[in-house]
């Protein structure tokens, strides 16, 4: 993923859903809002003390470096499943542990007819 200086003064903002890099537009009255078409979020800045403060997010996520931050997060907590082949964000639900000595052996897979599970340690 681009960090934002990479991105020819553009200003991006990640999707609250998936993290992808999206372009803050101005609407017709001046107002910021970025469409997600992946995941069909539309976010809309309609107050100004809203639009101040989506306007330091986004300086931040240039600043701190934001798409860097979360691609590391992406790979420490989002994983795929090794038989359906879906991804998932890991959570404290779906920990498998081993019937023998209750040892965490990974994660299940979340999707209802699958028994895949994502072994600790394992990459996708």
């Amino acid at each position: 993923m681009e960090t934002l200086l990479e991105n020819e003064g553009k200003q991006y903002f990640p999707c609250p859903i998936c993290g992808e890099g999206l372009e803050v537009r101005s609407s017709k009255k001046a107002k910021p809002y970025v469409i997600c078409n992946a995941c069909g979020v539309q976010l809309f800045v309609r107050t100004e003390p809203g639009i101040r403060k989506f306007e330091t997010l986004v300086a931040n996520a240039e600043a701190e470096n934001i798409w860097e931050r979360l691609k590391k997060l992406e790979g420490q907590y989002r994983k795929k499943c090794p038989k359906c082949g879906k991804a998932f964000w890991v959570s404290e639900k779906l920990i498998a542990t081993s019937w023998f000595d209750g040892e965490v052996i990974g994660y299940r897979c979340p999707e209802p007819d699958c028994d895949g599970v994502v072994k600790s340690g394992e990459e996708e």
